[in-house]
């Protein structure tokens, strides 16, 4: 039996027609409107597009998260930094180890992300551990005392890594950084 437009046909047309803001001649005087719907391959094409682009952005959040990582445990390394900028100031030589500082045994100063703080000859050895990354766990990061030779009056300044020594200042201790580079904080790079 073929369609036969009433007077109330006519007016739901038009209403859908307002409502999808289609027009008499798109619709035709007695058709009823396509679903304008979202279909089931759409919404796959979008999730796989968002897919895409979260799988670019997961790689740049691992370098991140180790840096931070690292960036958050570095105040626990003041324990150390005062005694021993208190020995340069006092006596101008520096601690051989963690007793000649007084300070507790490496293995005692721990955080969420370090496993020990040692002193070598003035150095602050920074071991990872604990809940580290595994790509850093175990691995140092070291804090050298940067001085003013013959004016120990001046404050000890701290070079994280690799970074540059101050102008005019001298460096001491070894730098034991075996992180990758990749996983430093900007102000432990040369």
């Amino acid at each position: 039996m073929p369609f036969v437009e009433s007077p109330v046909s006519g007016a739901i047309v038009r209403s859908m027609s307002s409502i999808f803001r289609l027009s008499e001649s798109q619709l035709g005087t007695a058709s009823i409107p396509r679903y304008l719907g979202v279909t089931m391959l759409e919404m796959v094409m979008v999730l796989a597009v968002i897919a895409v682009l979260a799988l670019i952005a997961l790689p740049s959040f691992g370098p991140r998260i180790i840096r931070q990582q690292i960036v958050s445990a570095l105040p626990l390394a003041d324990i150390a930094k005062t005694p021993v900028a208190l020995l340069w100031a006092t006596t101008q030589t520096f601690p051989a180890d963690n007793a000649a500082a007084g300070l507790p045994p490496a293995e005692k100063i721990v955080n969420t992300y370090i496993s020990a703080v040692a002193v070598n000859n003035g150095a602050i050895d920074i071991t990872f551990g604990n809940s580290a990354n595994a790509l850093i766990k175990g691995k140092l990061l070291t804090l050298r005392p940067a001085v003013v030779t013959d004016a120990p009056i001046v404050p000890v300044t701290w070079v994280c890594g690799s970074a540059n020594v101050p102008g005019g200042m001298t460096v001491m201790g070894e730098n034991r950084t075996n992180i990758p580079v990749n996983y430093l904080p900007l102000s432990c790079l040369p």
